[in-house]
């Protein structure tokens, strides 16, 4: 990838994690778990050439684990966003200072809602998904706060039932997507090669490329043999 990464902003879990919004059922999370889960992926940051700023926890937001739904990041800048659920939208405030340390140019989206989670940044374009957490009076103001960037962004739909445009793709270098097959069959990825998940592993294409590393979860066994078989 021609884009190399040296600085991360992670935010260690709070106790209120365990309360956060969840897209499915199921049990919830232990903190326990969630702060081993987050230890991992800090030193996995740090082995792929990361340094690492790990801010303290918020604990009147269970979610602002996801530092990346209420901002963005470029080497030109960062934006403010608005996170589409209620309960998340305080984190925007919490991020502002933060980022103002480590950025000349600090943005703020001006109407709409857009999380993070919804935003694929490619070579060539900034892809903005359409979901219950950005609409489209959001992705509208964040494509003019790109242009004062000197980016690009365009907007696409994001398939039913999935919860973020990223749920269901990831970057894996500038030429390559790895999406669900039904992302893929959308034809938001024309031009890439495109990497499809395996068959009830959907949930590997919110992966991560860090570098030289792609961080896939170890609960996907056959993508992330797929992915190591590509070269990765």
């Amino acid at each position: 990838m021609g884009l190399r990464f040296t600085r991360a902003i992670v935010r260690k879990p709070g106790r209120s994690v365990v309360s956060g919004l969840r897209a499915e059922g199921g049990d919830d999370p232990t903190y326990e778990g969630v702060l081993a889960e987050h230890g991992a992926y800090v030193a996995a940051l740090k082995t792929a050439g990361v340094s690492v700023t790990e801010l303290e926890p918020l604990e009147a937001f269970p979610d602002s684990i996801f530092v990346e739904d209420p901002a963005l990041v470029f080497p030109a800048g960062a934006i403010v966003l608005r996170p589409g659920a209620e309960s998340r939208v305080g984190e925007a405030d919490a991020m502002r200072p933060v980022l103002n340390e480590h950025f000349e140019t600090v943005l703020e989206l001006g109407d709409g809602y857009v999380d993070g989670g919804d935003v694929l940044v490619t070579p060539g374009t900034v892809m903005i998904g359409l979901s219950a957490r950005t609409d489209r009076a959001g992705a509208d103001s964040l494509i003019a706060l790109l242009g004062q960037l000197g980016l690009n962004g365009k907007v696409f739909n994001t398939p039913p039932g999935v919860l973020h445009f990223k749920s269901d793709c990831s970057l894996l270098d500038d030429e390559t997507v790895l999406a669900t097959p039904a992302l893929a069959a959308s034809g938001a990825f024309e031009g890439f090669e495109v990497l499809l998940t395996h068959e009830n592993e959907e949930g590997a294409a919110n992966a991560l490329r860090v570098n030289d590393a792609v961080f896939v979860g170890a609960q996907f066994p056959k993508t992330v043999a797929m992915l190591s078989d590509a070269g990765y």
